[in-house]
């Protein structure tokens, strides 16, 4: 009975914080809005670390809604600061800015044509991952809560992320750029919350998971040492592109043979190799480049220290020689335990109940991960599929589309979660 009592009164109280706070008429002021400067993100992409018109646009916007503005954060970052009529709690509210490099082969009419260049050659780029729906979503939130700094009990940070995607090598970005930079400070964070767009969601859908809700990313660098000779005496050398195979094929039993994968999904994917010449002579080296997914800590160690045993025996067995350098790309997507399950009701009030599904974790990484290590967070997926749509494409590819009828929804959900938070 006690118990009963206890949970009643909690959903009394989540009712009574989780109220409409009657935005409609600047939710439908906005909307299109948000979908024109999806638009031109979208036709005007740009790389990690190079956002610089994207980062002009957002500046020039926040500006103009009288929101203290800052530049140059994490080399193309942009911070904006709204103060509310009332004394309160600090609310940062996160979008990813950067674009991939994916030549665009849909039919869209504002598909992007732009070129550039990544590692040293021309490639076209493309927001395949939506980061333009996420920028364009979070302007719109500024424009809405701009109107109404009344219903504003504390400060909103508006964080605009360069190099999601990950920064140039050589170059810091992305999230831990930001936070080794302060942007969680001056003044401290108490919460923050963050979306990502799903072209595989129905539009007007939310997905959640309490906890670990994206996998931690790990990029791996193999160099293999081998013997240079002709392709017609191979007896002759050593074949550094036969040992890359065999290593590939070693790695993937690590996952098979030894990763308990009733307790969580991991993965090794090789995705790059660099070998040889010419068809006639085989190399002297190879390289391979990859990435681990790991949504446990112990797991992740597991992995590490077998890749790290495997690729000089593998090597070895074979006459040659092999190192493997592996480095952190971002932690573990963790929703706040305690932060998650009091949001819900403003999931539910805005999307309708039966279209907020609490989701399986997935082995794709975000680095709002690093935000979320030091204060609590909460992260979110949006529905950007067309409902009924047979062909919808995965992120990263080529055909990538998102149906921008549902960014509405991605402006609702960010602005209530923020007004709720804040009269909790």
């Amino acid at each position: 009975m006690h118990k009963t009592l206890t949970f009643t009164l909690l959903l009394t109280s989540l009712t009574i914080w989780a109220q409409d706070h009657n935005l409609d008429k600047d939710y439908s002021a906005v909307e299109n809005k948000v979908i024109e400067w999806r638009r031109d993100i979208h036709q005007n992409p740009e790389l990690s670390n190079r956002e610089f018109k994207t980062a002009e646009k957002i500046a020039k916007h926040l500006k103009s809604l009288g929101i203290e503005v800052q530049t140059g954060v994490a080399k193309t970052g942009v911070v904006g600061l709204l103060k509310g009529n009332h004394p309160g709690k600090v609310v940062a509210l996160r979008a990813d800015i950067d674009a991939l490099p994916v030549t665009e082969r849909n039919d869209l009419p504002f598909r992007s044509n732009v070129k550039s260049t990544f590692l040293g050659k021309e490639v076209g780029v493309m927001h395949a991952c939506g980061h333009d729906t996420h920028t364009a979503i979070l302007m719109g939130v500024a424009e809405v809560l701009s109107k109404n700094k009344d219903k504003i009990k504390g400060t909103v940070k508006f964080i605009f992320q360069p190099a999601e995607e990950g920064a140039p090598p050589g170059e810091e970005g992305g999230a831990l750029l930001m936070v080794k930079e302060g942007v969680l400070t001056k003044p401290d964070v108490d919460a923050i919350f963050g979306l990502h767009i799903n072209s595989q969601t129905p539009i007007n859908t939310i997905k959640y998971k309490p906890g670990g809700s994206m996998a931690a990313a790990q990029r791996f660098v193999i160099n293999v040492k081998g013997k240079q000779t002709h392709g017609s005496q191979p007896w002759g050398g050593v074949d550094p592109i036969l040992i890359s195979a065999k290593i590939i094929d070693g790695l993937q039993t690590i996952i098979s043979r030894e990763t308990e994968l009733t307790n969580e999904a991991a993965v090794i994917t090789v995705g790059k190799i660099t070998s040889g010449v010419r068809f006639n002579i085989i190399p002297e080296s190879a390289e391979l480049i990859g990435t681990i997914r790991t949504l446990d800590y112990d797991m992740q160690k597991h992995i590490n220290k077998r890749m790290e045993e495997m690729v000089p025996a593998i090597a070895k067995a074979y006459g040659g020689e092999a190192t493997i350098d592996i480095k952190s790309s971002t932690s573990i997507t963790f929703n706040d335990l305690a932060l998650t399950p009091k949001m819900v009701p403003t999931f539910e009030r805005v999307a309708g109940k039966e279209n907020v599904v609490v989701h399986k974790a997935i082995t794709g990484a975000e680095d709002f991960s690093y935000f979320q290590e030091k204060v609590p967070g909460l992260y979110f997926f949006l529905g950007g599929m067309t409902p009924g749509n047979t062909e919808s494409f995965p992120h990263h590819t080529p055909d990538f589309k998102i149906d921008d009828s549902g960014l509405l929804l991605g402006v609702k959900a960010m602005t209530e979660l923020t007004l709720d938070y804040m009269n909790m």
